[in-house]
């Protein structure tokens, strides 16, 4: 890699890092172009030339955020054997990653609305994708061998994934007393009942 490549790379790195702080620090309210450069003390020049426009730096760091909590749970997913135990990894993982990384997690429940979402959404569906594709490998020998009633797909992965991010919503806006840690006791067991056979 040349130099001028290192120190793109660092630049990007930069940008990308100073971007969660600025938003952690300041909300949605706060995160602007230019506090996102004085902040990193890079130009809006080389901003606009790394992502394109502030939209695609707040794309780059939802995709960021999003494949940090996705590699968390689907590390945690693929070491398990059934489908009880899959829930749990699932729910758990993604709970611990709420909790150990905060300012990615509110960045990621704070961009649900976000513009940036739609115009970038090939990129961020691909970003989604080992995630999906881990629980869709996952699903499919439990429902072929009747340990997961019939139910389509994306149900399954709506009923395992919503409950640990409304949790993870909630106990991040501050505005509910939410224990990440009795949620994660309490959450895989009654979503597990709802994709048993029984």
């Amino acid at each position: 890699m040349s130099p001028k490549q290192q120190r793109g790379e660092a630049t990007v790195e930069r940008l990308l890092t100073t971007a969660l702080r600025v938003y952690a620090d300041s909300g949605q309210q706060g995160f602007t172009v230019n506090a996102v450069s004085a902040a990193s003390g890079v130009s809006l020049g080389s901003l606009y030339h790394h992502f394109g426009s502030f939209d695609g730096l707040a794309a780059a760091l939802y995709i960021r955020c999003m494949e940090q909590l996705c590699g968390e749970v689907v590390a945690a997913l693929t070491r398990t054997r059934t489908g009880r135990t899959g829930v749990r990894a699932v729910i758990t993982a993604y709970l611990r990653f709420t909790e150990e990384h905060p300012d990615a997690a509110l960045f990621i429940h704070a961009s649900a609305y976000s513009g940036y979402l739609v115009a970038h959404a090939d990129r961020i569906r691909a970003a989604k994708e080992p995630l999906l594709s881990a629980i869709g490998d996952w699903i499919r020998p439990l429902a072929e061998a009747g340990e997961i009633a019939p139910t389509p797909g994306p149900v399954i992965e709506a009923l395992v994934i919503g409950p640990a991010a409304e949790t993870a919503r909630r106990w991040l806006s501050s505005t509910y007393d939410v224990d990440l840690a009795e949620a994660a006791r309490v959450l895989p067991d009654r979503v597990w009942r709802s994709l048993s056979p029984e």
